[in-house]
């Protein structure tokens, strides 16, 4: 099987071309065996690029635990990046259809027609608690939860996948605290955690514990949320720099829309038995 190792400011992935959906039923499976760190290739996520009827392209995402997830903003920016430079779809803007629904990206191609970066619309702001979902809540902004014996202010939002924002002022955390807060009962599907410090209007630092996952580089729906919560409870600008363990981030809200842009990287090809 053929693979290409990509990343998205860190947050790494195994791209497989898997265009009629021979793999359909396997994919948690080879997820498991491909990312694995010691026994596999290593990375965060599987993605199998598929072809689509209502799209370009498709994308389907499966964590290295296995689990599937419905979007991901650092490796559908990878994805378009692919798709691209591997003459699938020759085009400079695209639509992807993901499990949250279908997302349009707009490439920045080089005069050597190499994808330098890729603005994404990442979708609606929700923090509708039915739909993150939440546990008999409408919703959670800036409220106290206590959760292994820490308090912590949090706010959910939805951006393809539930993120739940901690917002901070000094680094008086552990993002591997992540790992208690994703499961925590209020969220009835589990949350992705984002520990934020807000440096000032334009630009802040996130570090991210993805459920499914843990503890990653960066994630762009993360950064997308964070960049939302920060807006609304630290009035911060519309567009901010977001700076991850990886590297950086633009997000720009405009109305109630959310726009990522960022690189992506090719980091090796090969075969795996």
């Amino acid at each position: 099987m053929e693979f290409v190792k990509m990343h998205g400011t860190g947050n790494d992935f195994i791209f497989i071309l898997d265009l009629e959906s021979k793999l359909k039923g396997q994919e948690s499976k080879i997820a498991k065996k491909l990312c694995h760190r010691r026994f596999g290739i290593g990375a965060d996520g599987l993605v199998l690029v598929r072809n689509s009827n209502c799209a370009d392209m498709k994308m389907d995402i499966i964590n290295s635990d296995g689990s599937s997830a419905n979007m991901c903003g650092n490796a559908i920016r990878c994805f378009g990046k692919y798709v691209y430079e591997n003459s699938l779809v020759l085009k400079d803007e695209i639509k992807v259809e993901t499990g949250d629904g279908i997302k349009v990206l707009n490439l920045n191609i080089d005069e050597y027609n190499i994808v330098q970066d890729v603005r994404v619309y990442m979708g609606e702001i929700s923090f509708d608690g039915s739909r993150i979902p939440l546990k008999d809540k409408k919703e959670l902004i800036n409220e106290k939860i206590t959760v292994n014996g820490k308090e912590y202010n949090a706010t959910s939002i939805l951006v393809g996948v539930p993120h739940t924002v901690i917002l901070v002022d000094d680094d008086d955390y552990n993002v591997e605290e992540g790992k208690y807060i994703e499961k925590y009962e209020l969220f009835l599907e589990g949350t992705n955690v984002n520990f934020v410090k807000v440096i000032d209007d334009e630009n802040i630092r996130v570090e991210t514990w993805e459920r499914g996952a843990g503890a990653t580089y960066s994630c762009g729906t993360g950064c997308s949320a964070s960049a939302v919560v920060c807006n609304k409870l630290r009035n911060t600008r519309g567009k901010v720099n977001v700076f991850v363990p990886g590297g950086k981030l633009v997000i720009e809200i405009v109305n109630n829309s959310i726009f990522m842009i960022g690189g992506a990287e090719i980091i090796c090809r090969g075969i795996v038995y």
